[in-house]
């Protein structure tokens, strides 16, 4: 029988860099990104809890909606958030499945918004380095610099137009710097100070510590 308390969590390039105690007495149990059929193994068993950070897309099926459905059907409490967690939350929050973070807002409040946002190339083995940055990223990293007056509002759209028609495997920071420089007209200097504060725009891991810290999963303490 699983434990009201634990949950298995399907994560991969989000956690990259965080540190392995955060991990530590959480109830968590590590996965790697949800694919499709994954849901569906777990199926047979006593009904627990799952969350949703990470999963394939291109290498893989995505985790499919069919088998997320009958789960929360057959009274598995599942979560999203993240990356394709969050998309799917958004997808599915009348159907019972839970988000959680600021990217599941924003998929949330929009439904239309593209799933390549939060698209990244990584490797395929853990601990799932990234190799390319998110748009939901660096869209939040050029409106910072735009709200700083480092760039205009013409070159910051410049810049995400740039970077939205290139394959999400090709936006990377050195293609942000450059665009930046050429774009934006910003010295080389400046860009790298810049860029070297990137962490404090990457939502998806700022989502993930979050959940990890609040464990919303967890019963109200009456």
């Amino acid at each position: 029988m699983n434990d009201a308390t634990s949950v298995t969590l399907f994560v991969g390039p989000t956690s990259w860099g965080m540190d392995a105690t955060l991990w530590a007495d959480t109830g968590v149990t590590l996965c790697p990104p949800a694919r499709r059929g994954d849901i569906e193994a777990l199926l047979p068993g006593e009904p627990g809890i799952l969350a949703i950070a990470d999963g394939t897309f291109h290498s893989y099926p995505a985790v499919g909606h069919a088998e997320i459905r009958t789960a929360l059907e057959d009274g598995w409490q599942i979560w999203g958030l993240c990356s394709m967690g969050a998309i799917r939350a958004a997808e599915m929050h009348t159907l019972g499945m839970r988000g959680f973070g600021e990217v599941f807002g924003a998929y949330a409040e929009d439904p239309d918004l593209d799933d390549d946002e939060v698209a990244l190339m990584h490797s395929s083995e853990p601990p799932y380095r990234p190799m390319s940055e998110p748009m939901f990223h660096i869209r939040r990293f050029l409106a910072d610099l735009a709200t700083r007056q480092l760039l205009t509002m013409d070159q910051m759209a410049a810049i995400v137009d740039e970077l939205k028609q290139r394959w999400y495997a090709d936006r990377t920071l050195g293609a942000l710097k450059r665009a930046l420089i050429q774009r934006g007209g910003l010295p080389a200097t400046v860009v790298q100070e810049e860029l070297a504060n990137f962490d404090a725009f990457r939502t998806k891991q700022h989502d993930l510590l979050r959940f990890l810290k609040e464990q919303p999963w967890q019963p109200a303490v009456s």
